[in-house]
This record gives structure tokens, C-alpha cells and sequence, in this order.
């Protein structure tokens, strides 16, 4: 089987081939440390985490990059407020961003490059462009010039006139100054300004503009042409155009080989955003702290969330999709704590032809929801098999065949960096309330007058609602069924 990713560059799944055999470089844009990280981060930074994994777990050795954007007119702004410094604000948020990620099991990156790092080599790029005619200096400022790349617009699509400028302030698309050429040239370096953090250079003291900070730090830290650069589809237009601007006139080579973009996390079919005000921090919801849900939701239930819905669709966030999510994570950590019986197994056994289907969505530009399909089967396979040995006495599956059932999910499931959690610290609807057995015994007996009418799918529905509280139910000859606490 061969892995095929969607590139936004081409509009179309292609093949995926390295540059190196058996190795993978690839970037992903940071995040722009002023505050909390928000439910859209963590759809991005998941996506591009389980990506890694699937190579590695495909036989990859990856490079992976992250930059940390340490200088910005946000963060200024916060520092200002607080009376703090630009470092003092940026190292407090990216320590909470490791906070927040190493609860969500996401991979540390190869590398964290911080922009602040990199003033050198964005000289050096910067240097380039001018000397290559692609960029302009202006009583301390240097703009790119988009008109002299015939390319520019191949990876939005956008034609030239319809351009504007900048992007979320970082550039001020009126430039009321008119130092630029054309309306669409963007900054690459911004003369200093009164209080703000500035550094020396060619062209006087001032800091970088926001494009030419990501270019620097690939073309530092991984050279030329990369595997694959990744990033929310948000940053398609200007930053990811921008950056191919700047790299490939420069070196006159693809920047990267693959461009890969995820979704957008919506609120009410609106962008999750900081400016919007309609985000939620991923801290708020792990602590239980979001007054649409205001009960902690595991770790594990968010990145099942991320991962049911394919990572280039958008993702709506409703406190019902996180209870659905809650549920079917307690379905799979139960199947991966489950109880397994003391019988060792040469090797690391694996169903074969689950592992072919695991693959093979994986291999269609990463089909997580597909994917996850083939880890609920195995789950319920387990759970079906334990219930049956601890109230039946009775056993399909041998000792060998449920433990290879089960060394299959838990191996797949760390593909998806799902990892078991102790049942005191997963998600388990509803654990911490009294049970209430009248309201158990109403469903088994509206799930019965359900099955005696042969309407099995409300008699799914009944099961799975049982399940999602903690209660198993077990089907008995004549009809009649047991229940009983997982």
C-alpha cells in the first residue's frame, strides 16, 4: 500500500515520496506565544502529531520543526499591559503551551527555533532578495516585491489584484506612509519604533516582519526543500504564500514538497479564534473550567474528538461532541485496561487483516475517522469477550486470540496517541454520581420491548447509552439480558 496526501499546492492526493529514502523532514507553523493555547490549536497541533507518528510507525525517521513566534505586536502588547518584558511574556506562554500539549500526549518536535534566535539568518535571507532584485529598502523598511515573482498565488490560487496586503495587523495593508510599490508587497524587515525591541541591520535598527521569520528558520534549521510543511488552513494566504515567495526566489527551489493544511475548529459554523472572542483554552477544558461543560474532560476524549473528523474538514465544537467523545473513549480505555488473562505470546502479535484496514485508511490522507472504526471493532470484540468469561463462564476467543485482539488495538491506538488511562483519571461518564438502578432497569426494559419488535438499532442506541454510563449489559438465552458496573 502506498501513503497518499492530499497537497494543497496541487489541489489533489498525490503519492507520498521523500527527498531522502526512509526519511522526513518536515515544518509546522507555531503558535504566537501572548496567551493560552485554544481548542484550534490543539486540532493543528494533533493533526500534525499523528502525521509524525504514522511515518514512524511506517518506518520514517522524521525531523520534525516547530517555531515559537517570540516578537510580535501581540505579544508587545501584552507585555505592556502587564509592565513585563516581550521574553518574560513569551517564556511564560510557551511553558504553558508544553503544559498544555504533554497533557494531550503530543510529541515533543525535534526542534522549538524561536524567532528571536534566528535575526542572522533572516538578515542573510533578507540580504538575498535585495541583492536579487525581489525586495526593496525605504527609509529603514524592506518590503517584498510581489510583482517580481511570476508565481505568486500558486499556492491560494488568488490572482495578484485581488490581494491585499497583511494579515491579522501584523501589516498595515493602507500603508499611509506609501513606501510601497505595489499594494500587495509585504514587510520583511519594519523599522524600529519607540519603546519596542529592535536589532540592528543593514537597514537600520528594527525587527522582522512575520513571513520572513518562518522562511529563516527552515532554510536554517532543514535547508532548501523540505518534506512536508504543515500549518492551519487560516495561513494558506499571505503567510504560506509569502514564505514561497521569499525561499523559492531566493534558491529557485520548492520550498516544500507537500503543503499540508487542517481544518478550521468552528463555533456556531464560526472560526474558534482569540480576536472572535468564541474560544475555549485547552487548560479551561481539561480542568473542567468551560461553563458550556463545566466537568474536566480527559485528555484522551479531546484528541478522540480531533480525531473523528478528517483533519482537512472543518470541526464543530459543541459541548454534545465532546460528551460523545467522552463516551467513546471510555469504550476504548476499557477495552485497553481491560482485565487479560496470564498467557505470554512470542513476539508482538497483531490481527493481520485489522492492521491491513488500519493502514489503508491511514494511507487515504490520513482517515482517522475510518481508522478509529477499526479500533472501536477490536474494543468490543475485547469487551464482548470479557463479559462473556466473568458472567457467562463461557469464551469464544482463546487465550491467545484475545490477547493478539488486544496487543492490535493498544499498538493502533498509540499510532493515534491514545494511551490507556487508569480509570480514576479517565473519562467516565457519569463514574462520580450514586447509581441509579430505576433508571437502569427503565432502559433494559424499553431495550427488550425494543428487541422483541426487531427495531435493533434503538436497541443499539439503548445499549450504547448504558455502556457510556459505565453499565455492560449481557445478553442471556430466552431473551433476557444481565447488567452489571464495568
Amino acid at each position: 500500500m502506498t501513503l497518499s496526501i492530499y497537497n494543497t499546492l496541487t489541489r489533489h492526493k498525490e503519492p507520498f515520496a521523500t527527498i531522502e529514502p526512509d526519511k522526513v523532514t518536515m515544518y509546522c507553523c507555531g503558535v504566537t506565544v501572548y496567551d493560552d493555547c485554544h481548542l484550534g490549536h490543539a486540532r493543528s497541533y494533533i493533526a500534525w502529531d499523528v502525521l509524525r507518528r504514522y511515518l514512524q510507525w511506517r518506518g520514517y525517521t522524521v525531523r520534525y520543526v516547530q517555531n515559537f513566534t517570540d516578537i510580535d505586536d501581540k505579544i508587545l502588547n501584552r507585555a505592556r499591559a502587564e509592565g513585563a518584558t516581550m521574553q518574560a511574556v513569551s517564556d511564560r506562554y510557551i511553558d504553558a503551551y508544553f503544559r498544555d500539549i504533554q497533557r494531550l500526549n503530543i510529541l515533543d518536535a525535534s526542534e522549538y527555533p524561536r524567532v528571536t534566535e534566528h535575526i542572522p539568518d533572516i538578515h542573510a535571507l533578507i540580504q538575498g532578495l535585495v541583492e536579487k532584485g525581489y525586495a526593496y529598502a525605504t527609509d529603514g523598511d524592506v518590503y517584498y516585491n510581489v510583482e517580481q515573482f511570476g508565481d505568486y498565488g500558486k499556492l491560494s490560487g488568488r490572482q495578484l489584484e485581488q490581494m491585499q496586503a497583511g494579515a491579522g495587523g501584523r501589516v498595515d495593508p493602507n500603508d499611509p506612509d506609501r513606501k510601497k510599490r505595489n499594494s500587495s508587497d509585504f514587510a520583511l524587515w519594519k523599522s524600529a519604533k519607540p519603546d519596542e525591541p529592535a536589532w540592528e541591520s543593514p537597514w537600520g535598527m528594527g525587527r522582522p516582519g512575520w513571513h520572513i521569520e518562518c522562511s529563516a528558520m527552515i532554510w536554517a534549521r532543514l535547508g532548501e526543500t523540505i518534506d512536508i510543511h504543515g500549518g492551519g488552513g487560516d495561513l494558506v494566504f499571505p503567510h504560506h504564500e509569502n514564505e514561497i515567495a521569499q525561499s523559492e526566489a531566493l534558491t529557485g527551489q520548492p520550498l516544500a514538497r507537500y503543503w499540508m493544511h487542517n481544518g478550521m475548529v468552528t463555533v456556531g459554523g464560526e472560526k474558534m479564534s482569540k480576536s472572535l472572542g468564541n474560544f475555549t483554552t485547552i487548560q479551561a477544558l481539561l480542568d473542567g473550567q468551560w461553563p458550556d461543560y463545566p466537568q474536566p474532560v480527559a485528555p484522551m476524549a479531546i484528541r478522540l474528538f480531533v480525531l473523528q473528523a478528517h483533519y482537512r474538514k472543518p470541526l464543530d465544537f459543541t459541548p454534545m461532541a465532546i460528551a460523545a467523545a467522552e463516551k467513546g473513549w471510555h469504550t476504548l480505555n476499557s477495552a485497553l485496561t481491560a482485565e487479560l488473562p496470564s498467557h505470554e505470546l512470542s513476539g508482538n502479535t497483531l490481527e493481520a487483516e485489522s492492521v491491513q484496514r488500519f493502514q489503508a485508511a491511514m494511507d487515504d490522507d490520513l482517515n482517522t475517522a475510518a481508522a478509529l472504526a477499526v479500533l472501536f471493532e477490536l474494543a468490543k470484540s475485547i469487551q464482548r469477550e470479557v463479559n462473556r468469561r466473568t458472567h457467562q463462564s463461557t469464551r469464544q476467543l482463546s487465550d491467545p486470540q484475545l490477547i493478539t485482539t488486544w496487543q492490535t488495538l493498544s499498538q493502533l491506538a498509540s499510532v493515534l496517541g491514545l494511551e490507556a488511562q487508569p480509570e480514576s483519571t479517565a473519562s467516565s461518564p457519569d463514574s462520580s454520581l450514586d447509581l441509579d438502578v430505576a433508571w437502569v432497569e427503565t432502559l433494559l426494559h424499553q431495550r427488550q420491548a425494543a428487541r422483541q419488535e426487531k427495531h435493533y438499532a434503538e436497541s443499539d442506541r439503548i445499549r450504547d447509552e448504558l455502556q457510556a454510563a459505565g453499565i455492560t449489559v449481557v445478553d442471556l438465552p430466552g431473551g433476557k439480558a444481565e447488567w452489571h458496573r464495568s
